[in-house]
């Protein structure tokens, strides 16, 4: 399966899927959803009225299947902010004991049926029920196969159609459910991806165990399906555990990000400056970030970076954190230790936090080299460092300090420039100007 909350972007999903399963869709989520369930009844109902199939309907293998159906649907398991079923154990059988152009409707019917529990419990809203219709999309790509290729009765011959079916299924679900995110959330297609493969190979690892299950129904009656609940049941009890480790994962990104605030408000409640100067900071790094396109991890980096870049500075006296004048060398040796001192203190916490660490430690080292603890040169520097260095040093420019005047921003722009290739990256004094050209409040200085 999927890696659980390998990321920040995954971690958001996930959350993100627990919280919308209990509330009814709104606004964008409920177009979406609404206009998918209505192309799916359309397509659906025309396959079944207009298809012929060489089967007649046998409601009691209609009703042993959909039971399994069902079953089979309690093996639950999260992925991005939705979730996946083994179904696949149950789908094959039933395109070749059913019609095969009722079948997409079945498993409508089916999954409507599996979600009861759920309904039931709260754990999913009843306000989100129409969106089974969606979720049955899958079930679309091999009846059509079948039906367009003439193969709804079973044969070993017909495998490589089966093979294009299973493409089918698993091209269909895709398309809908990629669409269905980008639209609602605007989740990037290639983040889909990666979360989401595991779950094809899932399903075409179980496909095979679907062809041997329709084999057994087709040749000894739909009560041969059964066979595959066994099955079911020990993935069911592998989703509980999955669940409970994802649970495990949000719980500690949480903690992760409760401790990054909390220290936020003790640099705050310590120095009133430097407090809202970090929180300044984290705004504009974050702006900068954006623009250079960096991925959820480099992001959060940023985020607890610029937060937290200055926590070291509980361990320097009062004294010299509030003189009013330049600090003398002995002064700025103390204080060229609070980047270690940061870093220390983080790496204590641990996980998220141990490398944030590093960020904070390379915060003030210079692009050529110049700058501390490390002396470290250009890509040297992490890229999330090197945005909070340049935010935090336009930040303590515009602001007033104990010893000096807020510098104008058009002024602090051009020290910007000035200190390009030296003290700052290019690319990001580049992103951190267009960011500020774009934003007349603070071009303005108001």
């Amino acid at each position: 399966m999927n890696t659980i909350a390998s990321s920040p972007e995954a971690e958001k999903l996930f959350a993100r899927g627990r919280t919308r399963a209990q509330t009814g869709a709104r606004g964008r989520e409920r177009v979406v959803e609404a206009a998918t369930a209505a192309t799916f009844l359309v397509v659906a109902i025309l396959l079944s009225l207009l298809a012929g199939s060489p089967r007649a309907f046998d409601p009691n293998a209609a009703l042993v299947l959909i039971g399994a159906y069902v079953v089979a649907c309690r093996a639950k398991f999260d992925i991005a902010d939705g979730y996946t079923v083994p179904t696949e154990l149950v789908l094959v059988p039933m395109l070749f004991a059913l019609p095969t152009p009722i079948v997409p409707l079945v498993v409508s019917l089916s999954w409507a049926l599996g979600r009861l529990a759920d309904y039931a419990t709260g754990a999913t809203s009843a306000r989100r029920a129409f969106h089974v219709f969606g979720d049955s999309c899958h079930a679309l790509g091999p009846a059509l196969v079948l039906v367009l290729c003439g193969a709804q009765t079973f044969s070993w011959g017909n495998w490589p159609l089966y093979a294009v079916a299973l493409a089918a299924q698993l091209g269909f679900d895709f398309v809908v459910n990629s669409t269905r995110m980008l639209l609602i959330d605007g989740t990037r297609v290639r983040e889909q991806l990666r979360l989401i493969a595991p779950v094809y190979a899932l399903d075409s690892a179980l496909a095979p165990v679907g062809l041997l299950a329709a084999y057994a129904v087709v040749e000894g009656g739909a009560g041969f399906c059964l066979l595959v609940l066994p099955l079911a049941g020990v993935l069911a009890v592998l989703s509980r555990e999955r669940k409970a480790r994802v649970d495990q994962a949000l719980l500690l990104s949480e903690a992760y990000q409760g401790t990054a605030m909390l220290l936020g408000d003790v640099v705050e409640a310590d120095d009133a400056y430097t407090g809202s100067h970090s929180r300044g900071v984290v705004e504009l790094a974050l702006e900068v970030s954006d623009r250079l396109g960096l991925g959820a991890r480099d992001r959060r980096n940023v985020e607890f970076g610029a937060l937290l870049h200055d926590v070291g500075k509980i361990a320097v006296p009062k004294e010299i954190i509030n003189k009013e004048g330049p600090l003398d060398d002995e002064e700025w040796a103390i204080m060229h230790q609070h980047t270690i001192e940061g870093e220390r203190m983080l790496r204590r916490v641990g996980g998220v936090l141990a490398e944030v660490g590093q960020v904070v430690r390379a915060s003030h080292e210079d692009f050529d080299g110049s700058g501390y603890p490390d002396g470290l040169i250009g890509e040297q520097i992490p890229i999330e460092a090197r945005i909070v260095s340049c935010c935090d040093a336009f930040s303590a420019m515009t602001t007033t300090r104990s010893y000096r005047k807020a510098m104008p921003t058009e002024q602090a722009i051009g020290e910007l420039m000035a200190c390009s290739g030296s003290q700052f990256d290019p690319r990001v004094v580049a992103a951190l100007i267009s960011v500020l050209e774009g934003d007349e409040r603070r071009v303005s200085g108001v």
